[in-house]
C-alpha cells in the first residue's frame, strides 16, 4: 500500500490523502451525542461528499453501522457492487425506468409523494416483487415528501402508502430545514416540524398502522437536538470530522477530526521583476522582484476560482503561501517570496496541516461564499483518492 501511496504522489498533479482510521472516533463522537437507542444512518451520498462513497462505507459497516443512505439508485448499485451488505436507503426520486434496480440490487425508495407511491406499486405488482419503501413526510422543508403542515395535513394520504399491498413501507422520515440555525424564530420552527412528526406518527399508530424505522435528524439535528428518540440519525459531515459552517454555533461540542486533506505538486518555481503580471486577466502585479511557484492544481480538479485575488492561501514548508493572480483550470500561482528551498516535486497543502499551520475546508468555503458542503463536493473526480 505505501509502494502504490509514493507512486501517486510522485506522478499525480494533487491527490486526496484519506485517513480512514479517523472515522471510527467521529463515529463515536456522534454516538455520544445521542441516546443509546439511536443508531446511525450514515449519509454517503455525492460519493461520500467527495471523500469516497465504498472506502468510506466499508469502513462505517466494520465499525458497525448498519444503514446507510444514498441520493439515487446508482450510487446504491456501486455500494452493492462493491460488497456493502447493511440496508441502503435512496433518498431521493428514481425514474420509473430506473425501478428495477431497487429490487435487484435490494434498496429501500424513499416514497416522495402518493402517486409516485402507487406507480412504483403498480411495477412491483406488474414484476410480482415487493418493494421496500420509506414514506418520507414533508414538515417543512418544502421539497419532497407528503405534505404535513398547518397549511395542509395530508395524513391520510401517508395512511395510503402503508395499504399499497406491493410496498414494504418500512420506516418513515421528514428533514430539517434551519436545525442549523439557533435564533428564536428558527428554533419555534425547527421544533414545530419535530410536532408535526410526532403528530404524523401518533395518527398512524392510532389507526393501527406501525411506523416502522423512524428517523429525523440531519447533521445539524444532531448537534442542536440530540435528545431526539428516533431510531436512527443521519450524518453526514459530521462522520468526516466537519460541519457546513464552523461559524455557526452549536449546542453541543463534539470534538471531530478531519478525515481529509488535499495536496498538490509544485511544478515550476521562477522569479519575477517589478511589473510583471501574474494569470489571466493580469489582475496581480509584482511590485518588487517575487519568486512564483506554479501549483499543478486548479479549478477543474475542484478548487474554487472564486477565491482568486481574495487573499487565499495554501501551506508550502509549513508556512502560509498566498494565492496570486486567477486561478486557472489546471494550475495555480502563489508567491513564496522570502521562502527558501521550494523547488519542482515540493508538496503543497491546500486543505490539511503542514507543521503547526492548518488550513481547513472551512476556510476555503468562507473565502468562496459557500458552505463545506459544497466545498467537498466540488473536488473533481480526476484527483486520486489515497486511503491511509
Amino acid at each position: 500500500m505505501k509502494k502504490v501511496e509514493n507512486v501517486l504522489k510522485s506522478n499525480t498533479r494533487s491527490w486526496l490523502e484519506i485517513d480512514l482510521t479517523r472515522i471510527s472516533h467521529n463515529i463515536k463522537e456522534v454516538q455520544k451525542l445521542i441516546p443509546s437507542t439511536s443508531k446511525i444512518m450514515a449519509i454517503v451520498k455525492a460519493n461520500g461528499y467527495g471523500h469516497g462513497d465504498v472506502e468510506c462505507s466499508r469502513m462505517m459497516e466494520q465499525q458497525g453501522i448498519d444503514f446507510f443512505g444514498v441520493s439515487s439508485v446508482d450510487e446504491g448499485v456501486r455500494l452493492r457492487e462493491n460488497g456493502i451488505q447493511s440496508p441502503i436507503l435512496v433518498l431521493g426520486y428514481t425514474p420509473p425506468v430506473h425501478f428495477h434496480y431497487l429490487n435487484e440490487a435490494s434498496l429501500i425508495q424513499t416514497l416522495v409523494s402518493k402517486e409516485y407511491a402507487e406507480k412504483l406499486n403498480a411495477y412491483a405488482k406488474e414484476q410480482n416483487v415487493v418493494v421496500k419503501a420509506h414514506a418520507k413526510v414533508d414538515t417543512g422543508m418544502s421539497r419532497i415528501g407528503i405534505i404535513a403542515q398547518d397549511h395542509a395535513y395530508h395524513i391520510e394520504d401517508i395512511k395510503a402508502l402503508y395499504r399499497l399491498e406491493h410496498l414494504d413501507v418500512c420506516g418513515i422520515f421528514s428533514h430539517f430545514s434551519v436545525s442549523d440555525c439557533l435564533d428564536e424564530e428558527n428554533c419555534a420552527f425547527t421544533n414545530h416540524q419535530i410536532a408535526l412528526f410526532e403528530r404524523v406518527l401518533a395518527d398512524l399508530r392510532a389507526e393501527g398502522i406501525d411506523p416502522g424505522t423512524t428517523h429525523l435528524q440531519n447533521s445539524y439535528g444532531i448537534l442542536n437536538y440530540p435528545n431526539l428518540h428516533y431510531d436512527y440519525v443521519r450524518p453526514g459531515l459530521l462522520w468526516m470530522g466537519v460541519t457546513s459552517d464552523d461559524a455557526l454555533a452549536i449546542r453541543t461540542a463534539p470534538q471531530f477530526q478531519p478525515i481529509m486533506e488535499w495536496k498538490a505538486n509544485v511544478s515550476l518555481v521562477k522569479d519575477i521583476q517589478p511589473g510583471v503580471t501574474v494569470s489571466y486577466g493580469r489582475h496581480f502585479k509584482a511590485e518588487v522582484c517575487t519568486r512564483v511557484a506554479t501549483l499543478a492544481v486548479g479549478y477543474a480538479d475542484g478548487f474554487p476560482r472564486s477565491v482568486s485575488n481574495q487573499g487565499a492561501c495554501v501551506l508550502l514548508h509549513g508556512r502560509r503561501v498566498p494565492i496570486i493572480g486567477n486561478i486557472c483550470m489546471d494550475q495555480m500561482m502563489v508567491d513564496i517570496t522570502g521562502l527558501d528551498g521550494v523547488s519542482e516535486g515540493d508538496v503543497a497543502t491546500l486543505i490539511g496541516c503542514d507543521g503547526d499551520e492548518v488550513l481547513s475546508v472551512d476556510e476555503l468555503s468562507r473565502l468562496a461564499h459557500t458552505i463545506n458542503n459544497e466545498t467537498l463536493c466540488w473536488i473533481s473526480q480526476r484527483v486520486p483518492r489515497i486511503y491511509k
